[in-house]
């Protein structure tokens, strides 16, 4: 049950099939329910959202930033399709290779409240996602 943050310029017009096409890669990879979606997809001005060169000799002209929260466990060859995925899913609606920027953070069950100020995974009252 990843929780996934977006954040895209304002000159991107379809937000909600970029939000829906990150989604449908996380499912198709993780195997997590289709209902078991979690995103915040933020619409900034262009100038806020800086992301330059990293050294790999390709410039960014819209860039779409996604942050993933999930649990910890997985390998790198299943982070790996997971990006690749992503970047698939991404371009069919438009958003150009190079302008995915992924950042990846893994947490445990005790990281995780769902609501009443409580760990849910930790009382019990959900089961701990099991890793495909």
């Amino acid at each position: 049950m990843p929780l996934v943050r977006i954040d895209h310029s304002e000159a991107r017009t379809n937000s909600a099939a970029v939000a829906d096409a990150v989604h449908v890669a996380i499912v198709a990879v993780y195997g997590i329910p289709v209902r078991d979606r979690f995103q915040v997809v933020t619409i900034r001005p262009a100038a806020t959202i800086i992301a330059e060169d990293a050294g790999l000799g390709f410039e960014r002209t819209d860039p779409v930033i996604i942050q993933i929260f999930t649990q910890r466990g997985r390998s790198d060859a299943e982070k790996q399709a997971l990006y690749s995925e992503i970047a698939l899913c991404l371009a069919a609606v438009g958003v150009a290779g190079e302008d995915v920027f992924i950042g990846y953070v893994e947490s445990g069950p005790q990281d995780w409240s769902f609501g009443f100020g409580r760990a849910q995974y930790l009382t019990g009252e959900l089961a701990v996602p099991a890793l495909p």
